[in-house]
């Protein structure tokens, strides 16, 4: 399959800590992190959108700390993270910054990508460091998540992160180059697999238990992201991150496995938002608000004449035409009380109504989909 990053306008890379942290030693492997920013850098001058899933926070700061080999207790992961966060920061702010990039650090909980409320915002954030040229840097919030309220591993974060964003490549850089039909090293025999169309019982049966001691996902997680990405539009690609310049390397042809999108990310967004969510509300528009988003544009307060229901922000709700048609479907920026409270109103005088300054928009047109579309 011929396919290279540069063919993809929106990339999540993924880079987990067994390639980033040099186990012996509990260090970064710097000279590898330079050739991923200058990888990632190549990608940004080209005009993509370039997000990173970054581990490795833990196992710099139990180093920090001197704690031993092994298991650790969750506290002791989450003081360990504490420290190795400050030290991963830095050192995606140096290497990016090197090449002429700002980093912005992202921390996440399984939460922020799974409530609406707060899934709009990180996107919303995400989004705006995305608009600025810079490159968002994002792990797991391991200092606050617990064993129940989070992921676990970065490769299912990256493909949730993924989805969020509309990316249409997720990349993860793994210490192996691929899938294979068992794991290699336990068989000689192990098929590699260049293109997975669609990942079926059988595809999720030759995942096996590869990984190492500082990964916790091997591919068991990798087939997992595959899923999740796939499903909501994002092509994925497993590749070897153990050479330099491993995202040069996939555009070079070395050998990586495919993971195929089964939509474009706008249309699974589209669907997500059309078909699985139930209504909580409705919000009734102008004849001019109407043309209005037809012509691809958001939906304003100014255009809003009537809102029933109650609903919270980053709840999906109906937006219906003068004649009480539908209009469209979409995750509302506003909970209902505050709704009302600006219906008509320019989005210039949402501060002084509300005494906080929201979002212009009452419904973004990315959080929406048009009847007939």
């Amino acid at each position: 399959m011929n396919r290279k990053p540069e063919d993809f306008r929106r990339i999540v890379v993924k880079i987990g800590s067994a390639l980033l942290v040099d186990a012996r030693a509990g260090r970064l492997k710097r000279d590898w992190l330079e050739t991923v920013a200058e990888d990632l850098a190549a990608l940004a001058r080209g005009g993509r959108d370039v997000l990173v899933v970054s581990s490795g926070s833990i196992a710099l700061g139990r180093n920090v700390l001197g704690l031993p080999k092994g298991p650790l207790l969750l506290e002791q992961s989450q003081a360990s993270a504490a420290v190795g966060q400050i030290a991963l920061a830095r050192a995606w702010s140096e290497v990016l910054g090197g090449r002429g990039l700002t980093a912005g650090q992202i921390l996440l909980t399984l939460s922020d990508t799974e409530e609406r409320r707060r899934y709009l915002n990180a996107r919303a954030t995400i989004n705006t460091l995305l608009a600025l040229k810079a490159v968002p840097v994002i792990n797991e919030n391991d200092t606050v998540a617990t064993a129940e309220i989070r992921y676990g591993d970065n490769d299912r974060l990256a493909a949730r992160v993924a989805s969020m964003m509309g990316a249409d490549l997720l990349v993860l850089l793994s210490d192996i180059d691929g899938l294979y039909t068992a794991p290699p090293q336990k068989d000689p025999n192990a098929r590699f697999i260049p293109v997975v169309e669609r990942v079926t019982p059988e595809i999720e049966g030759m995942a096996g238990t590869v990984g190492s001691e500082l990964s916790k996902g091997g591919m068991v997680t990798k087939i997992e992201a595959g899923r999740i990405a796939t499903t909501a539009g994002t092509t994925m690609v497993i590749a070897s991150g153990h050479k330099l310049h491993p995202l040069a390397a996939i555009t070079a042809g070395d050998r990586c496995t495919w993971f195929l999108a089964d939509a474009k990310p706008g249309t699974a967004r589209k669907n997500w938002i059309s078909g699985h969510l139930e209504t909580r509300g409705l919000i009734a528009i102008d004849a001019g608000a109407v043309r209005a988003l037809r012509a691809g544009k958001s939906l304003l307060p100014a255009g809003v004449k009537r809102v029933e229901g109650t609903f919270q922000r980053g709840d999906a709700i109906r937006v219906l035409g003068p004649a009480g048609e539908e209009i469209a479907r979409g995750l509302v920026a506003y909970d209902a009380v505050d709704a009302v409270r600006i219906i008509g109103r320019n989005s210039s005088d949402i501060e002084s109504i509300l005494g906080y300054a929201g979002r212009p928009e009452m419904m973004h047109r990315d959080d929406m989909v048009i009847a007939g579309e």
